[in-house]
C-alpha cells in the first residue's frame, strides 16, 4: 500500500519543518524507535529505512494509544525546497519520498515564461474571456504598449458572434497568425486537450446576476441563482487552471465583490499561488465623462513582486463638459423625440414612491450617469440630451458619443449598427482605467526583471522638415548598468532617440520643463559610448 500526503512546509525557529505522524506511517513499517537516513534525489529528498540511520522516528502515546512521528527540521530541506509552500509527501514500505507539490511547479513555470519573454522582448500571450466587442483587451494592449511591452491574443472566447466579429475587423492590432477565435458559450469550450498556456487571462464575467438592475430585473437573490450567468465563475477558473496565466485580470460591477462567486474565486486563486488586490475605478477620477465604477480585481503570481493597484494614476484628461464630446447633431434630425410615454413613466415613477428621475442633460454638465447594455431601448433612467431650442425633445447619445464619454476609441465600433455599437460599449469598461491600469502593470514587471522604463522623446528623421508634430514618446528601458535602449513596441516605430547636446527629454507628470511642445518633461543627462546610450543620474536609480 501507499500513502500521498499534500501539506504545508512548515517552519520552527526559523527553519522549515515537515511533520509527519499517525497510522500511515505506522502501517508502511515506520513504527516508533525505526531508523532512517535522508538523502537527495533529482529535487526531492527521500527518506529511507536503514538499521544505521542518522535519524529515528519518535512517538506520542495519548489515551493509551502510541503514534508514530517524523519530525523532520534538516538543513536540505531548505536546500531544496527554497521558495516553496506546498509539498507532495508519498509514503510507503521502506522509503518516503518527499518532494515539491505539482502547484508549485506551475507557479515556477508561469514565472519563468514570463521572466523569458520579457527577457527576450517577445510580446506577452493573453487569454480574452467573455471578449464582446474587445474595448477591454484593446485597453489592456494600448496600456501595455505605453509600457513597452507587446502583447497579441492567443485565445479569445465570445458567445455573441456580431461582437467577435466586429472585435476582428476592427482590432486588428490584437490578434496576430497565430491567434484562436472560438465563439461559443465559454461552458462548451473543451479543455481536455492541453491549451496553449498565457501569460495574461482576462474576463469581465457577465454581471447579470450581481449588478442591481439584474438581480431586481430576475428578482434574485444571490447572483449565482441566475439560470446563464450565475456559474460562469467556475468555468472562468476552470481556465485559470488550466492556462496557467503569471497574472489573471477581472472587471465587474461594484455589487460582484461582495458575492459568494467573489468569495470563492478569492480562495480559488489564493490555493493555485496568486496574491490578489481590488480597487473600485471610478470612471470621473480616470478622465472620462461618465460617472461608471467597475470592481477591479488583479491576481498577480507568487514570484511577481511590485505591483501596486492602489498606485495606478490616470494617463487621460477629462474633458470639461459634455458639450466636448458631442456631435454636431442637426437641429432638424430625426434623433430628436418627445418620448412623451417615458414623461409620462417619470411621473407615475415619482407618484408611486419610486424615485427614479429622468436624466436630461443640457450639455453644461461635467459627467453623466451609466450607459448599459440597452441604451438603444431609450429606457427612462439612462442619459438624454435636450434639444437646445425645443425642451420638449431630447435625444440618445449617438454611439459615437457614447464611446467618447467612455474614452473608447471610436475606431471599435466602425460599421456597426447603432443598436449593436451601444450593446458592446454599454457593457465594457472605462478605457482609460484599464489602460492605466495595463501601464502601470507593464512598469512594474520591467522594474521585477531589473529594467527602469522611461518615457523618451523619439523623432521621425524620415520627414524633409522636423516640426513639433515629428516628436513622439516612447518607451526605453534602462538596465542595471545604466544603458539606455528602446522598449519591444518603441523597437517597431523605427525612430531614434532625440538626443541633444548631451541631454534626453523623459516625459513626467510633474515636470516643468517643454520639449518640442511636449509637456510635462524633464531633462536627463546622458553620455554616449559609441552607439550606445548610457544613463547617469538619480532621475532612475
Amino acid at each position: 500500500m501507499a500513502t500521498i500526503v499534500n501539506t504545508k512546509l512548515g517552519e520552527h525557529r526559523g527553519k522549515p519543518r515537515v511533520w509527519l505522524e499517525g497510522y500511515k506511517l505506522l502501517r508502511e513499517g515506520y513504527s516508533p524507535g525505526t531508523k532512517f537516513d535522508l538523502e537527495l534525489k533529482d529535487s526531492q529528498i527521500v527518506l529511507r529505512v536503514k538499521e544505521e540511520g542518522k535519524f529515528t522516528v519518535s512517538k506520542r502515546e495519548r489515551n493509551g494509544r502510541v503514534t508514530p512521528i517524523i519530525d523532520l527540521n534538516a538543513q536540505e530541506l531548505a536546500t531544496v525546497f527554497d521558495g516553496v509552500e506546498m509539498l507532495r509527501v508519498f509514503i510507503r514500505q521502506g522509503a518516503i519520498l518527499i518532494s515539491a507539490h505539482h502547484q508549485h511547479e506551475r507557479v515556477v513555470e508561469r514565472v519563468n515564461r514570463l521572466t523569458s519573454k520579457l527577457e527576450k522582448g517577445e510580446p506577452l500571450s493573453v487569454c480574452s474571456l467573455f471578449h464582446g466587442g474587445g474595448v477591454l483587451d484593446k485597453a489592456i494592449h494600448a496600456g501595455f504598449k505605453r509600457s513597452g511591452i507587446a502583447s497579441s491574443i492567443a485565445v479569445a472566447v465570445e458567445m455573441e458572434g456580431s461582437y467577435l466579429d466586429s472585435s476582428l475587423a476592427n482590432n486588428p492590432e490584437l490578434w496576430d497568425q497565430n491567434s484562436i477565435a472560438i465563439e461559443s458559450p465559454i461552458q462548451a469550450v473543451n479543455l481536455s486537450r492541453q491549451p496553449t498556456q498565457v501569460d495574461l487571462l482576462i474576463g469581465g464575467i457577465p454581471c447579470t446576476g450581481a449588478s442591481k438592475s439584474g438581480r431586481s430585473k430576475n428578482k434574485l437573490e444571490f447572483a449565482e441563482s441566475h439560470e446563464d450567468a450565475g456559474a460562469l465563475f467556475f468555468n472562468f477558473l476552470e481556465f485559470v487552471k488550466a492556462l496557467n496565466p503569471a497574472v489573471v485580470l477581472i472587471e465587474n460591477v461594484p455589487e460582484y465583490q461582495k458575492t459568494a462567486s467573489m468569495t470563492v474565486i478569492r480562495s480559488v486563486l489564493s490555493s493555485l499561488g496568486y496574491s490578489l488586490q481590488e480597487r473600485i475605478l471610478d470612471g470621473n477620477e480616470f478622465g472620462v465623462i461618465e460617472a461608471r465604477k467597475r470592481l477591479c480585481v488583479v491576481a498577480v503570481s507568487h514570484g511577481i513582486d511590485g505591483f501596486d493597484l492602489e498606485q495606478v494614476q490616470p494617463v487621460r484628461t477629462k474633458e470639461s463638459s459634455i458639450n466636448d464630446i458631442l456631435e454636431p447633431v442637426p437641429l432638424d434630425s430625426q434623433r430628436w423625440k418627445s418620448f412623451d410615454y417615458l414623461a409620462e413613466k417619470e411621473l407615475r415613477d415619482k407618484a408611486a414612491g419610486k424615485g427614479f428621475a429622468r436624466q436630461l442633460l443640457a450639455g453644461a454638465e461635467t459627467f453623466c450617469g451609466t450607459v448599459g447594455k440597452g441604451y438603444s431601448k431609450c429606457r427612462s433612467t439612462e442619459p438624454f440630451i435636450v434639444h437646445p431650442e425645443q425642451s420638449e425633445l431630447s435625444r440618445l447619445f449617438t454611439p459615437v458619443e457614447h464611446c467618447r464619454i467612455k474614452g473608447i476609441p471610436e475606431e471599435l465600433i466602425d460599421g456597426l449598427s447603432d443598436t449593436t455599437a451601444h450593446e458592446i460599449l454599454g457593457q465594457s469598461v472605462v478605457y482609460p482605467a484599464f489602460e492605466a491600469l495595463a501601464s502601470s502593470l507593464g512598469n512594474s514587471l520591467w522594474n521585477w526583471v531589473g529594467m527602469t522604463p522611461l518615457m523618451v522623446e523619439l523623432v521621425d528623421d524620415s520627414q524633409p522638415t522636423i516640426g513639433g508634430e515629428d516628436f513622439h514618446w516612447a518607451t526605453a528601458l534602462v538596465d542595471t548598468k545604466g544603458t539606455l535602449t528602446l522598449s519591444p513596441t518603441a523597437k517597431q516605430l523605427g525612430m531614434p532617440i532625440h538626443v541633444r547636446e548631451g541631454q534626453l527629454a523623459v516625459y513626467s507628470r510633474t515636470g516643468s520643463k517643454i520639449s518640442n511642445g511636449h509637456a510635462p518633461c524633464e531633462y536627463l543627462p546622458v553620455m554616449m559610448s559609441g552607439d550606445a546610450i548610457m544613463v547617469q543620474s538619480s532621475f532612475v536609480h
